[in-house]
């Protein structure tokens, strides 16, 4: 990258507490969010759908059965109806809006989900002044396509599947590759369908693009001081206790 990227303004590895810390026993909560940000971490990863009219909200499955209990479609609600599900007391599932507004000095790792959210989500982020502390991504990549171009390049994203495979061959082969602009990290699993994706020549090859490797989901210490040995850039973790307490053996930790 030319210039450096205000997401990524921070000392690596960065730590990420996945869904707010899902291994909690709650994920994608405002009470999930405060419990890591409490522990120290300043990077989050979220979710989003929208609602029926339209307005992004933070949870990982298009319907509430998981996390509610209820079986009903996040996109077949509205808000007000959406508003009225509680866990515990609290509500199930909050909009990015109230998220991103909560914690000003966070910064958020946001997987949209469904096609159809990325204008509402893009909306969202430029009127909450996110924009230099939100990473956009997808798993699908021509909805990655679409928040890239509503979002402009100004806003970070990762690479979208088709990327990293193509980062992936890069690091075998050798073979030239292009950054999509606004592009800043792979963020990828250790192993896709069996196959394993971070060593070390995918880790040089991000590199050596300007891009940094994120991993996801790691929850034991021996896979996680295994990756920084690798020189990984980040970490995403349900686990926040052991990923805090590797990074402090090491020095990491912030603070």
């Amino acid at each position: 990258m030319s210039q450096p990227c205000p997401y990524l303004d921070a000392p690596t590895p960065l730590a990420f507490a996945h869904r707010g810390g899902a291994a909690a026993g709650d994920e994608n909560t405002a009470e999930a969010f405060a419990r890591a940000v409490a522990m120290g971490y300043r990077y989050i990863e979220t979710d989003v759908h929208t609602t029926a009219d339209g307005v992004p909200v933070v949870v990982h499955d298009p319907t509430l059965a998981r996390v509610a209990g209820e079986p009903a479609r996040v996109a077949a609600l509205s808000m007000a109806d959406l508003a009225t599900v509680r866990v515990g007391g609290a509500a199930a599932v909050p909009r990015l809006e109230e998220i991103l507004s909560a914690w000003p000095g966070v910064r958020f790792n946001i997987d949209v989900k469904a096609d159809g959210a990325e204008q509402a989500t893009v909306q969202v982020v430029r009127r909450t002044g996110a924009e230099r502390r939100v990473l956009l991504t997808s798993f699908g990549d021509a909805r990655l396509a679409r928040l890239r171009a509503l979002a402009g390049p100004q806003v970070a994203t990762s690479l979208g599947m088709r990327e990293v495979a193509r980062l992936r061959v890069t690091s075998l082969t050798g073979l030239p590759m292009r950054v999509p602009v606004g592009a800043v990290a792979a963020q990828v699993p250790l192993r896709h369908a069996g196959v394993p994706v971070v060593d070390r020549r995918f880790v040089r090859a991000a590199h050596r693009l300007g891009l940094q490797v994120h991993v996801w989901t790691v929850d034991d210490a021996a896979t996680i001081r295994r990756l920084l040995d690798l020189g990984v850039d980040g970490i995403m973790t349900d686990h926040l206790e052991v990923l805090r307490d590797v990074y402090a053996e090491r020095g990491h930790w912030p603070g």
